[in-house]
């Protein structure tokens, strides 16, 4: 049978036997020792991790002024469109290719402008977020921007 370690025995360890300590590493020196550890990673990265927030916010803030300038643009065409398409689906000399090509058009601004109120809650949000460190926040708008991108990339045109 193993002879138990005699020593000084840790705080809050119980002897079995009298004259015999029980040794073990408590749960809560870890614990230090890793949050310490934790912090120090954090502190020497300090500068890193706030360089990547602020371009985040930046970044939401450039989409969000790309994205104001599209609805304000493509409002314009859709109503452009809207007073020629009637007119020049009745032109002769109108070719089909062209007529096309500005159905293809009135459609796309619809798109951007049908989905403006949800990408605009969505990048606001994400820069609230980002603005305030509401990991919560991000994790919540995380999927919301996917569908943003995703919705985005549906209406570039293939080349």
């Amino acid at each position: 049978m193993p002879t138990p370690i005699k020593g000084v025995a840790r705080s809050g360890a119980s002897a079995s036997k009298p004259g015999a300590a029980v040794s073990y590493v408590k749960f809560s020196d870890k614990l230090t020792a890793s949050i310490t550890d934790i912090s120090k990673i954090i502190e020497q990265h300090k500068e890193m991790i706030d360089s990547i927030q602020e371009v985040a916010i930046e970044l939401t803030s450039s989409i969000g002024s790309l994205h104001t300038l599209t609805v304000k643009y493509a409002r314009t065409a859709n109503q452009i469109l809207d007073v020629l398409l009637p007119i020049l689906k009745n032109l002769p000399l109108i070719p089909k290719n062209v007529m096309q090509m500005l159905i293809n058009l009135e459609s796309l601004t619809q798109k951007i402008i049908d989905n403006e109120v949800a990408t605009t809650k969505t990048i606001t949000d994400v820069n609230a977020g980002l603005k305030t460190g509401d990991a919560n926040k991000l994790k919540a708008h995380a999927g919301q921007l996917q569908a943003v991108t995703r919705t985005i990339t549906s209406i570039i045109p293939k080349a």
